[in-house]
């Protein structure tokens, strides 16, 4: 599957469309394509190959065609935007508006890595050598770290660091974050990430009597919404919490440590109407 952040011309959108079904259905044509698109398949031969551009009318059946939404379907608009203006001011603005849809490089995690998410503070000293520039000193590291952990847990966490390439020695004597951004799959992993959402979470609860409020921003909300309004929110947190890591990935000079915990589940079953 190609991800679409590698497309820079909205027409590979079409064409890895046409070889993807050209291999599950040998007898699959331009016409067959073409007539989903109302144009001719000569005419859709010719944007396949980059010497014409798709009609305006033909734009939403593309995305519907492709199964293009959300994120990806702006992109796509952006990319054919940009195909088609002539201005170089609105083609860097267009530009910028495709790169900001982008998500953050991850590292991928393997299971050896696992180790990472078995206690709340081992990413959390990991973020802390990134505010601290890199001063690995386990007492210094123990005293920073809310709820406090002990001098040995510190260097624990720091050895593990070590172990796992997540961090690398530097001639000063400091350690340098490698990988910002982390995810992982598979069942062991996500019984791994499930232990360590609920440490956090069990942080949060515990930050409501202990973390002053101005230091912190803790709400709730109860909601009663349908089955589309709920896909639409999944997908709005999803988006927040892409926005919330290039924010991140901005900052010049970070210098606290914050958990962000969202969770959003249900309270109540739907009912028949009696």
């Amino acid at each position: 599957m190609v991800n679409f952040l590698d497309i820079a011309d909205y027409r590979d959108f079409l064409l890895n469309y046409y070889k993807r079904r050209k291999e599950k259905m040998p007898l699959y044509s331009y016409r067959m394509m073409g007539s989903k698109l109302d144009l001719d398949s000569s005419y859709l031969y010719r944007i396949l190959q980059k010497k014409q551009h798709l009609p305006t009318h033909a734009i939403p059946s593309a995305k519907e065609m492709l199964g293009l939404s959300g994120r990806v379907a702006e992109y796509f608009d952006i990319l054919i935007a940009c195909s088609q203006t002539k201005n170089q001011d609105k083609r860097n603005t267009l530009t910028e508006k495709a790169l900001a849809l982008r998500d953050v490089e991850r590292k991928r995690i393997n299971d050896s890595e696992l180790r990472f998410l078995s206690e709340w503070w081992i990413p959390a000293v990991r973020a802390y050598l990134e505010i601290s520039g890199g001063l690995a000193n386990p007492k210094i590291i123990a005293q920073n770290i809310y709820p406090p952990i002990t001098e040995g847990q510190a260097q624990e966490a720091i050895d593990i660091l070590k172990n796992l390439g997540f961090v690398s020695n530097l001639a000063s004597g400091r350690l340098k974050i490698n990988n910002t951004h982390l995810t992982v799959s598979g069942p062991e992993k996500a019984k791994a990430v499930r232990g360590f959402q609920k440490q956090v979470l069990q942080l949060a609860e515990k930050a409501l009597e202990s973390c002053p409020v101005p230091e912190r921003d803790i709400s709730t909300l109860t909601v009663a919404v349908d089955a589309v309004g709920f896909e639409d929110l999944r997908e709005m947190l999803q988006e927040f919490r892409r926005l919330v890591q290039k924010r991140v990935d901005e900052a010049s000079s970070p210098d606290r440590v914050m958990h962000l915990s969202m969770a959003f589940y249900p309270v109540a079953k739907s009912s028949e109407v009696l």
